[in-house]
């Protein structure tokens, strides 16, 4: 027990993604054993990946890692298996995954209508009571002037922000959802029941509207 608190000791010291895992996910991830975990995007530093096999050394999960490069090589663990494929070869992986999972985690294409369509397409398989997390929903530090600074990193996190809001608007009686904005930020979505999932609603926003025009005049 002592070498596995202090690998992850280590590892939130790694940088600020791995702090980020270790603060936001790992305390959910603690709760699971002899379970499955499903994670889609891997990449050449597989963060979350190291993550999972630790915790499933001592808790008998097993640990299913989609990715269209192949890193098979990347780890030789009894409790991961690696499966080279797109994450939207959805008949593909059907036929390759369980139809269960207490834990799930996207890390792949950060583009809005792409989270979208891989949330609804897996967020069945998940157990209730359980959390799926999306990485990357934070666009701060791809804001201009901000330590990334990138135009395609602020406006996508963005997109994909407001649409796990809007999705969330869709369905407040069906799941609760958390942001952290720790790094580039992370969502963390728990399960509360086996409702078919709504579509989700554009939120209509009073902020361009006549009257918060007039309030915001009296207000100065």
């Amino acid at each position: 027990m002592s070498n596995i608190l202090e690998f992850f000791k280590n590892f939130s010291l790694k940088s600020r993604h791995h702090s980020k895992l270790i603060n936001f996910l790992l305390p959910e991830l603690k709760k699971i054993s002899k379970v499955n975990i499903l994670e889609f995007g891997v990449s050449e530093k597989a963060m979350s990946t190291e993550l999972f096999l630790k915790h499933s050394e001592l808790n008998q999960c097993k640990v299913f890692s989609i990715d269209n490069i192949d890193y098979k090589s990347k780890f030789n663990n009894q409790n991961w298996e690696f499966i080279l494929s797109r994450d939207d070869n959805f008949e593909f992986l059907k036929s390759k995954l369980p139809n269960k999972f207490n834990l799930i985690l996207l890390d792949t294409i950060h583009e809005a209508n792409h989270v979208e369509k891989i949330f609804y397409q897996y967020y069945d398989l998940l157990e209730i009571n359980c959390y799926f997390f999306i990485d990357d929903t934070s666009w701060i530090p791809y804001a201009k002037g901000s330590e990334k600074d990138r135009f395609y990193g602020e406006i996508n996190n963005q997109e994909t922000f407001e649409t796990l809001l809007e999705i969330y608007y869709a369905n407040r009686d069906n799941f609760e959802i958390e942001f952290t904005f720790q790094g580039t930020g992370m969502c963390k979505i728990l399960k509360k029941n086996n409702n078919k999932l709504n579509k989700k609603i554009k939120i209509k926003s009073r902020k361009n509207s006549f009257k918060n025009i007039i309030r915001k005049f009296l207000k100065n």
